[in-house]
């Protein structure tokens, strides 16, 4: 058994080393993807490919779970043929990596004859080749227009670089000289860490430290089976949707039963739709990384996370489906469907919490990138790229936060300097700011997205957008309402341009010298009914110009008399927007549990009051959870003020058959 004192210095020590990795690689890195956007992550992993230590809030869940699945792949590959001073490269989703433009260096270590602790840095490549600069399109359909896939492959043989492999490598990528240069940033970070991890072998013995990892492992299973043993034991279903297609919207859906039981979680995905053509997919790692992240975050959020609190889940992932497709699959939009098995897990979770939940989130990564000639470096390609952040949900008792990173990310930047942009890229930043109205109505206000507008200063670029909710936007939970969708278009001589016919994937889009790019993006789902949000509070919200006086007046229903709140005309105008709201009666149907979208049966009156058709889409409200989206099956003559949906549905609403539900629109069906 270690001593207490000398289990707290081994993880502090641990946790400082994975800290110091991040230092190393922000201030050697080539890239302003990794110097100013911080868009990589490391982390210490044992020859057991367990997560040892992480930098927690600072380093990215999606970058880091995986590795696990990474490392196997290694060890599956190359056996007992691993030596010190080896390095071994990896991107390939099907083996464990996220999207190819995320590389991850594995640098084993050894003691005592087998291998020990050991640094591993996964960083974006702002390009690894493929059909578009930056390698990450809309309009993907297969992997291989994506970049260049990298399987397991001993890129530092005993110390020695494999200089052929490099190579070919950076030969199949835009910008060369970055990507060396960044690669060469993520040795020195893992040989500075091998440092600080041989000391502490020498220091403490590697017996010691082995038996201080084994009791953090087991800490922190503890630590989560006790929570898990809090919730009410059940089985729990909910599902969420992707926006898929090219000329319209195509949805595709996660379906998640959470079962419960005693002290452990399983994540079933049964029942997700196959695989697409599309960049919406991911290989088997991504999945179950996106259930623990949401599960930790609602669970046992401050603690550290280790391979130990993944232990009581289990997560199915059927083979085959966008959760875990097979080549050549395009795997681009990972983040989008890791944040889509974590809406689909925190919806069925709502219903064993009661409604201890947060409003939902801009929908994935927000790629936007703008690459062409280089006009400062002739036969260079420059890439200028940007994620940009949105508002996180509200939640019971609170607003949510403006423009920032949210719990299922790291501590990435919201968006980079405009300094730095505009020393490195042929671009001038014109507007940056706080987007009014974007944040989800509620009693707890969802937080802002932002505006960002670039001017384009040089011709002969292309533009490739990869994003969500730009269709179907991040929903409110308890009666909250949604937030704004995510923006990405051009605008010409005052003119907007779409650049594409679905929003959220463009593929390598003309763009002209002086246009503009919009980037606007998503607000965090509101909680609770807009109508019991406190009057100060909308008027406060008025006072900063998060929200608009027509806003206040139509979703809120606060009146303002000379700059004052009029509450009984606010009491007025609040009753009569409750009445207006459109409610329907809720029976079971079959025929109505499809693979693409969850799909309902309207009445005529319902369907025009809403101004929806077959197609659209349409909200029904859970009071005490996430709400049910649904697809407009069919139209159905009369005014009969109900819906007709598939059984497993009403069970997502905790409705019985017959009941009444608050529906809204959310898309009328056409696009453009």
């Amino acid at each position: 058994m270690i001593d207490p004192i000398t289990l707290e210095v081994i993880r502090e020590t641990l946790v400082s080393c994975v800290r110091e990795m991040r230092v190393t690689l922000v201030r050697t890195a080539y890239s302003s993807i990794l110097y100013e956007g911080e868009d990589f992550s490391c982390v210490l992993m044992d020859g057991e490919a367990q997560i040892v230590a992480m930098s927690k809030g600072q380093d990215h869940p999606l970058h880091i779970v995986p590795i696990g699945w990474s490392m196997k792949a290694v060890r599956e590959t190359f056996g007992d043929d691993i030596h010190p001073g080896d390095m071994f490269l990896h991107n390939d989703p099907y083996t464990g990596g996220t999207h190819l433009n995320d590389v991850a260096l594995i640098y084993p270590l050894f003691a005592d004859g087998r291998m020990f602790i050991f640094p591993v840095v996964r960083a974006h490549w702002g390009d690894v080749g493929g059909m578009s600069p930056g390698s990450l399109s809309g309009g993907a359909t297969e992997i291989f227009q994506e970049g260049v896939r990298i399987p397991p492959i001993r890129i530092v043989d005993r110390g020695r670089p494999n200089e052929a492999a490099l190579e070919l490598i950076f030969a199949n990528m835009r910008g060369p000289r970055e990507r060396r240069g960044d690669f060469q940033a993520m040795v020195g970070t893992c040989r500075k860490a091998a440092e600080r991890v041989d000391g502490l072998a020498v220091k403490y013995g590697a017996v010691t430290v082995r038996a201080a990892v084994a009791e953090l492992m087991d800490r922190a299973e503890g630590r989560m089976r006790r929570a898990i043993a809090a919730l009410p034991d059940g089985e729990y279903v909910y599902e969420a949707h992707l926006e898929s297609g090219r000329e319209r919207l195509e949805p595709l859906t996660v379906r998640a039963r959470v079962a419960i039981a005693g002290e452990a979680i399983t994540v079933d995905l049964t029942g997700t739709s196959p695989q697409t053509a599309g960049p919406t997919n991911v290989g088997p790692a991504m999945a179950p990384t996106g259930a623990f992240t949401i599960i930790k975050a609602f669970l046992d959020p401050g603690s550290d996370v280790n391979s130990g609190a993944f232990r009581p889940l289990t997560v199915i992932t059927p083979r085959g489906t966008i959760v875990n497709a097979d080549p050549p699959a395009p795997c681009g939009g990972m983040v989008e469907v890791k944040y889509c098995v974590e809406t689909a897990v925190m919806g069925a979770l709502a219903q064993a919490l009661d409604g201890r939940v947060a409003g939902d989130l801009k929908g994935g990564g927000n790629h936007c990138y703008v690459g062409g000639p280089d006009p400062r470096h002739p036969g260079e390609t420059f890439i200028f790229y940007e994620y940009p952040a949105g508002g996180t949900g509200g939640f019971d008792g609170g607003d949510g936060s403006n423009t920032v990173r949210a719990w299922t990310e790291s501590d990435m930047t919201t968006l980079q300097p405009i300094e730095a942009i505009e020393q490195r890229y042929p671009v001038r930043v014109e507007a940056t700011s706080l987007r009014e109205d974007s944040g989800g109505p509620g009693r707890w206000r969802g937080g802002l997205g932002l505006t960002r507008a670039v001017r384009i200063l040089t011709p002969h670029t292309r533009l490739s957008v990869l994003a969500e909710k730009a269709v179907l936007p991040p929903f409110g939970v308890c009666g909250g309402a949604a937030g704004a969708t995510n923006r990405f278009y051009l605008t010409r001589a005052g003119r907007e341009i779409a650049p594409s016919p679905l929003p959220g994937k463009v593929s390598a889009f003309p763009i002209e010298r002086d246009d503009v790019l919009m980037m606007e993006s998503s607000g965090g789902g509101g909680f609770g009914d807009p109508l019991a949000r406190d009057p100060a509070l909308v008027a406060a919200d008025l006072a900063e110009g998060y929200v608009t006086p027509a806003a206040a007046a139509s979703i809120y229903g606060v009146v303002l008399a000379n700059g004052a709140i009029d509450a009984a005309a606010t009491m007025t105008r609040r009753q009569a927007l409750a009445g207006a709201r459109r409610r329907v009666r809720v029976t079971a149907a079959a025929g109505l549990d499809t693979e693409r979208g969850r799909a309902v049966r309207l009445d005529a009156a319902t369907a025009t009051a809403l101004g929806v058709a077959a197609g659209g889409v349409v909200e029904l409200v859970n009071p005490r959870g996430a709400p049910l989206r649904a697809w407009v099956d069919a139209v159905l003559a009369g005014d009969g003020r109900g819906a007709e949906l598939a059984p497993v549905a009403l069970r997502m609403l905790d409705v019985v058959d017959g009941g009444e539900v608050e529906i809204r629109a959310v898309h009328s069906g056409a696009l453009g």
